[in-house]
Order: C-alpha cells, then structure tokens, then sequence
C-alpha cells in the first residue's frame, strides 16, 4: 500500500512538472513571438515590396509557361503531320491520297485538338494543297508566302511566322511551317490566337493592372482589353518607349511613368520573338500592405493563441493520426507500383515476342542512376519513367508491332512516331511531369541523328539519356521476331561503339562496367523454351483448325488429343503450359476432366464450347481461366493464348 502511495505521489509531481514546463514553454514562446514580430514587422513593408515584385515576375513566368506550353502544341502537331506527310511522299503516294490525309488531318485537329487550328496547308510535290478546301486566286504564288519562305529560310526545323491581323475576323493569326525532307515541300497550318488571348486576359497582379502580348515590330497579339488587340504600339509614343525598354531589358521588371502615374513593369520572353508584358500601377500594388499589416499582427495573436490551444488538445491524438497516415501513405504508394507495373505490362503486352522488356529496362536505368550517385528517390524517378518510356506504342497497329521480320523504312517511320504519341499520353500527368520526357526523347542519339527531335548531347534529358543506354541494351540481350539475344560480346561491342555517337559517354561506360560485372550473362531475357499446349476435342474437324492457326507460331508446340482419357495420358507423362478442353467429348465429360487436372496439376485450362449453356457457369466455379464458345476467330484464340501463358 505504501509503495502505491509514492508511486501515485511520484506521478503527481510528474505530472505537476509537466504542467509547469508546458506553461513555462508556453510564456517563453509567447515572448519569442513579441521580440521576434517587433523585428520582423519593422522590415515588413520592405520585404512586402520585394514579395510583391516577386509574386508579379512568379505570375508572368506561369502566364509565359501557358502559352509557351500552347505553341509548343502546335509545333508537336505539325511535326507529325510533317512525318505523315514524309512518309507518304516518300512512298511515293499520290497529291490526291496527300491531301486526302491533309483533310482528315484538318477535321481531325479542328474537332478534337483546338478549334483554333484551321486547317493544313503546303506546296508539297510542286503543288498548292489545302487540307480546308480553300482555292487561292491565280495571282496567289505559295513559294512567295511568308509561310514558305521563312520555312525554307528555317532548314527543316518548325518556325512560327511573324502574327498578322485578319481584317475580316479581328483576329490575330500566326502560320506554324516545316520544310520537308526534298527541300522544296513545305507543310503548314494556320493558328488563330484567340487561346492566346484567353490566357492573356487573365493577366494581372491579384486583379490589379493589365497585360499584353506583342512581337518585335510592335503588333499587339493579345490585350487583357480585347479592343486593344492589333494594335502597333511603336506607333503610340508611349507605349513605344515602354517598349523600347522592355526589347532592352527582356526578362526583368522595372518602373516607368505612364501616362502620369508611377507603375511596375514586368516583361518575359516567349520563344525569343514575343514579349509579355504586365502593367501595374504602384498606387494599387502597394496601397493595401499597411493594412496588410496591421491585420497581420492580430492574425497572428489569434493563429498563437489558437494553436497552443489546439496543440494542447491535439498532442496526445498526433501519434496515432501519423501512425494511420503512414499506413496511408504506404498502401498508396504500394497502389502507384501496381498501376505503373500493369501499365508496364499493359505495354509489352502489344508484342507477342517479348515480355518483360519495360520492367528490364527500368530496372536496368535505376541501377545506371544509381551508380551515377542519384539519390533513392531519384533513382525511384528514373525507375518509373522507363517503366512507361514505350507507352506510345499503344498507337502503333499490333500488325507492325509483332511483325515477323525486319521493318520496311516505312514501317519503321510509323514506329518511330511511338515516343510522341507517348509524350502527348503523359504530358498531362502534372504530378510527375518527366514521364513524358523518357516517353518523347529515349530515341535521341547524343550525335543528334536521333528522333524525334534530333537533340544532342546534353540538350537530351538526363533521363532520357539513362534510359536510352538500358533501352539499347535490353533490345540487343533480347530474342526478337526476327533473331535471337545477341551474344555478350556482340552486345559490349555495341555499346562501346556507340560512345559519343549513339550514348552519352559516361552512361555508357557505366553500362560496360556492368556488363563486365555480368560474368554469367544474367542481365538478359530468360531464353524460354517453346510453349506446350495441350488440345483435348472429340471433333477432328475443330482439332485441324486449331493446328492450321499455330502452324506459323514457332513459339508453341501443340498436342491434339480426341478424347479426356487420352488428355490425362499426356499430361502424366509431359510437361504441358496450358490446356484446351471442350465440355464435350465421347468418353468423359470436359467437366469431369477438368476436375481431375485441377485436382492433380497447376496448369491451367481454357474451356471450349460449342454453345451457351450452364457449362460455363459450371467452368468459371472451377476457376477455369477463360472460355471461348465455337466457332471462334483465330486472333481470339491466340490472344487467350498468349494473356493466359503471359499472366
């Protein structure tokens, strides 16, 4: 009992000198506070200012951003209407299947791209073609037209012409423009501005001051006031000195006296060609931070008093709220791996001739990243985005994809379309936007005489520069359609050749140290032998159909057997990867037989029926792996094939 009695006093004086050191802690902060606000608020109204200025350059660089982010649209959009445009002429196809696609690709772009985009142009085989129907007049000289000049003048690389009003429609136009690869061939489309102007409009500094767009000669391209757009402010002597120094300066902000008041100018560049530009006055940027203050200094007496009193409260439930948000977190993230790892195979899954190849390459660029020093969440980055790096082939037909031999140079043009059609699934992904990066640029060669954009050296994404060394390599140490895995020694060879011209030389050497790590040759696909399957049918005419459809596929050997007795035969006595049993059989039925392989093996069964009866029912209890019902396509069966053999 006494010993109960000074434990009890022992927690009493513990607890008493709890209480005191939370109130001691609480007077003390509470003095912290006063000294530390008393110095701060002496410096708050020049540090407003310099936050101010920095909150306006902060909101230009976004607005810049939205609408660098909408050319480069359009730019991504004529580069592949220059590919298709490439590869047909190059297939030699005529000027009318041309500007059928032409056409197509005009609707295509106006319904679901941006109806701002109006249609798809060029002088394409010594001919005026108009994808939007329009018949220039006689006197209408396309090699004359900015349009074709400037991207002749450009080399082959996209250009964006100089913006001009259209008097009909009020609406400033520019044209986006490419040489094609015979030198004389444009391809071009026209871009009203009105997206530009939309983003414009939204310009300012918390609903104070304006903004505008303008290129080198002066035109304003887009006004937050509308009535303003097309405007040539070099010819307002105003504005043209605002101007003047804005040309001058760039990406900065200054003050000017505008029309007899004192105001903040912040300007940006776009693209080197266009200027954005915010006006503020400085009477409305600053008028309200003494009243910013004064409020500030109550707020935060009531945010202290509230939080101790919500700490108190909240102290002892911390503990378990982190521990709960922890769980959280992690089943989270184990979620985001299990999606990007079906998405990975969701991808492989296009070619029937490999598996596996995202997940090698991925974990082929982490480990390159590890050893180039990056960090475990770095290396976790790269992880994910070579996971996704083939994405795009989703476009690509299954019929180019799993095609059993070497591409035609057309075929391989259509391939090489997979890393922008990748970068355009991604790029929305704002959480994690450098998984378009791996998608777009893991075909570039560090000698520019890659694709899709011909980028070179350290202008290619770091990442994409990992991954295209793992990408490489994994393609050499696998079998393809056409060959099998490359020996090590060819595979060395290739990578070392292709130092500074293909890789960047430090990847590169990177991934012949592990290559020469790799005594056994374990960083390659593992050589599968053939597939057996077993086909159980008391119908020989069914049974010849099955063996006509995989008489071209290399990859399985099939076993055809009329009856279940004969079935439970083979598989005593051979290794089978995957049975098909029809419900219906002269001596036993498919039921029955299915209920003694599962019973017996692991293997598993594909049930073939010949009408919808309570069969399948029957078969989807015994965890058959699918069904299909006669007569069945070709392309079904192998695609069962080949999901089940690949689950």
């Amino acid at each position: 009992m006494e010993q109960n009695k000074q434990q009890a006093t022992l927690y009493s004086r513990r607890s008493k000198s709890i209480r005191r050191l939370y109130f001691f802690t609480v007077i003390l902060t509470l003095a912290a506070m006063l000294v530390l606000a008393i110095y701060s608020f002496r410096s708050f109204y020049s540090n407003a200012v310099d936050e101010a200025l920095a909150l306006g350059e902060s909101t230009l660089k976004q607005e810049v951003e939205q609408l660098n982010a909408y050319l480069d649209k359009g730019i991504d959009v004529l580069q592949v209407t220059a590919i298709n445009i490439e590869s047909m002429m190059r297939r030699r196809q005529s000027n009318e299947e041309i500007l059928h696609t032409l056409t197509n690709e005009s609707k295509y772009y106006m319904e679901n791209i941006d109806s701002n985009f109006t249609g798809v142009y060029g002088w394409i085989n010594g001919e005026y073609l108009d994808g939007i129907g329009w018949v220039p007049d006689d006197d209408y000289v396309p090699k004359e037209r900015v349009w074709y000049t400037d991207a002749v003048e450009a080399g082959g690389e996209s250009v964006i012409v100089s913006p001009y009003l259209d008097a009909q429609t009020n609406t400033i136009m520019i044209s986006v423009s490419q040489m094609l690869y015979d030198k004389d061939s444009v391809v071009s489309y026209d871009i009203a501005l009105n997206r530009i102007q939309e983003i414009t409009q939204g310009i300012s500094l918390n609903h104070q001051g304006y903004g505008f767009v303008c290129d080198k000669e002066g035109l304003v391209v887009a006004h937050s006031n509308e009535e303003e757009k097309g405007a040539n402010y070099k010819k307002n002597k105003t504005m043209s000195k605002l101007l003047d120094k804005v040309y001058a300066k760039g990406e900065t902000n200054f003050n000017m006296e505008l029309n007899g008041k004192s105001c903040t100018v912040f300007s940006n560049v776009i693209r080197d060609d266009w200027y954005v530009v915010m006006v503020v006055d400085n009477t409305e940027l600053f008028r309200n931070v003494k009243n910013v203050l004064i409020r500030n200094i109550a707020l935060c007496i009531i945010i202290f008093l509230l939080v101790m009193i919500f700490c108190t409260i909240a102290l002892h439930r911390a503990s378990l709220y982190m521990n709960q948000l922890d769980d959280s977190r992690k089943k989270l993230d184990s979620l985001n791996e299990t999606i990007l790892g079906i998405l990975a195979k969701t991808i492989d899954a296009k070619d029937k001739y490999t598996k596996g190849h995202s997940v090698r390459v991925a974990e082929y660029s982490r480990e390159l990243a590890k050893r180039m020093g990056k960090s475990e969440e770095e290396q976790k980055e790269i992880y994910n985005v070579a996971l996704l790096h083939d994405i795009g082939k989703i476009r690509i037909p299954n019929s180019l994809i799993n095609k059993p031999g070497k591409l035609t140079k057309e075929e391989y043009d259509l391939i090489k379309l997979h890393p922008v059609a990748g970068y355009h699934i991604l790029k929305d992904i704002s959480e994690n936007q450098v998984l378009s990066i791996g998608a777009k640029f893991h075909h570039e060669r560090y000698d520019g005489t890659g694709y899709p954009n011909g980028l070179s050296g350290d202008n290619i994404p770091e990442y994409a520069r990992i991954i295209g060394v793992a990408d490489s390599y994994d393609a050499m140490a696998s079998n393809r359609s056409y060959r099998n895995a490359l020996p090590q020694d060819v595979v060395r060879s290739e990578i070392e050749k292709g130092r500074g011209t293909q890789f960047d030389p430090r990847i590169a050497d990177i991934m012949l140290q592990l290559i020469d790590e790799d005594k056994d040759y374990q960083m390659r696909e593992s050589g599968e032998e053939k597939k057996t399957i077993l086909v159980a049918d008391g119908d020989r005419k069914n049974l010849k159909m099955v063996k006509s459809i995989f008489k071209d596929e290399a990859m399985y050997q099939l076993i055809s057997v009329t009856g279940g007795k004969k079935a439970l035969e083979v598989l005593n006595k051979t290794k089978v990867d995957m049975v098909f049993l029809a419900t219906q059989m002269p001596d036993m039925d498919g039921h029955e037989i299915l209920e003694q392989i599962k019973a017996q093996y692991t293997v598993p069964v594909v049930f073939m029926t010949a009408n919808e009866d309570s069969s399948i029912q029957k078969a989807l209890e015994l965890e058959v792996e699918d069904f299909l019902t006669k007569p069945f396509l070709p392309s079904v069966l192998m695609e069962v094939v080949h999901s089940v053999l690949n689950k």
